[in-house]
């Protein structure tokens, strides 16, 4: 499963020059959303790929979704995103992004408030506990304070915007050239890195900053068909890992088969690596470390 970021930012601050960077999309039009995908590139993946001799590679990927503006109705379609990369010109733009962000979100609970008012008129406590819980939400934000300051729960359908992680990318001479980024995704990577003067591409840098966030794991699945890297949140079981590669999978899961990247590597096969007792059996409460090559066993 794809990672989900938006991309967002003041009108000609370099969204969509950042959004082509990344999945090398040149956008036609103005005022929709655009949707691609990145590839996260990882040098672990064709190591294992040539030692299982897959036929295929497939990166972990990030589905990027860049907003056409900050309107609380724009702004809507990064709801579902897991961190919001933030384009400036400087970083004194952030704190107006950061108040667009806010007033959107205030925009949304309102909404929200609206339609659970309505309901509870019905006299249902649950209701009526919601329309509190809204009321004292709207209160919080018109303190300019972001929800992610909220003490309590927050209903999961909110969704709101202020408590995703916010990655801030300045765009020009202080932070990237995203221009430049741009015209170098097409060229090859040991060209582009010239022009970088062996600096790393946007794509690199965003990843750090997104693992570090998030606190993400990288794990692999490799066979003769396929070998292929899945991220995965730090603490997560190997059930997670199945069920973000199938649920299906996870429903079935009866065991995992779990070797250590390199071990599997300087094994040479996955056959060596048990023969040198490198590869364990694990249940579904193991947790997935970083690096780990999983080979889930299910029956549907």
């Amino acid at each position: 499963m794809a990672l989900d970021v938006g991309i967002v930012g003041p009108p000609g601050s370099g969204k969509t020059t950042l959004f082509t960077a990344l999945t090398g999309v040149r956008p036609e039009g103005y005022g929709t959303p655009h949707v691609g995908i990145a590839p996260i590139t990882d040098e672990r993946l064709p190591q294992i790929a040539e030692v299982v001799g897959s036929a295929k590679q497939t990166p972990a990927t990030i589905r990027l979704i860049d907003v056409p503006g900050t309107a609380a109705a724009q702004l809507g379609g990064v709801r579902r995103a897991d961190a919001l990369l933030a384009v400036v010109r400087d970083t004194d733009d952030l704190p107006s992004l950061e108040l667009e962000l806010l007033v959107a979100d205030r925009d949304h609970v309102e909404r929200r408030l609206e339609r659970v008012r309505k309901d509870a008129k019905s006299g249902d406590p649950t209701l009526r506990a919601e329309v509190e819980l809204c009321e004292r939400l709207i209160a919080h934000i018109d303190d300019e304070r972001a929800l992610r300051d909220w003490p309590g729960e927050l209903p999961a359908e909110l969704e709101p915007l202020t408590t995703k992680p916010l990655i801030p990318i300045v765009n020009g001479p202080d932070g990237v050239d995203l221009a430049l980024e741009a015209e170098l995704h097409d060229l090859p990577a040991d060209e582009a890195a010239q022009f970088r003067n062996g600096g790393s591409s946007a794509l690199e840098d965003v990843v750090r900053r997104l693992a570090s966030v998030l606190d993400l794991v990288v794990f692999f699945t490799a066979g003769d068909n396929e070998a292929r890297a899945w991220t995965l949140r730090n603490g997560r079981t190997a059930l997670d890992a199945a069920a973000s590669i199938h649920t299906d999978m996870a429903r079935g899961f009866i065991r995992c088969e779990v070797i250590r990247w390199e071990d599997l590597v300087s094994s040479g096969s996955h056959a060596e690596a048990a023969r040198r007792g490198l590869q364990r059996l694990e249940g579904k409460g193991y947790v997935v470390a970083d690096g780990d090559v999983l080979n889930i066993r299910f029956n549907v």
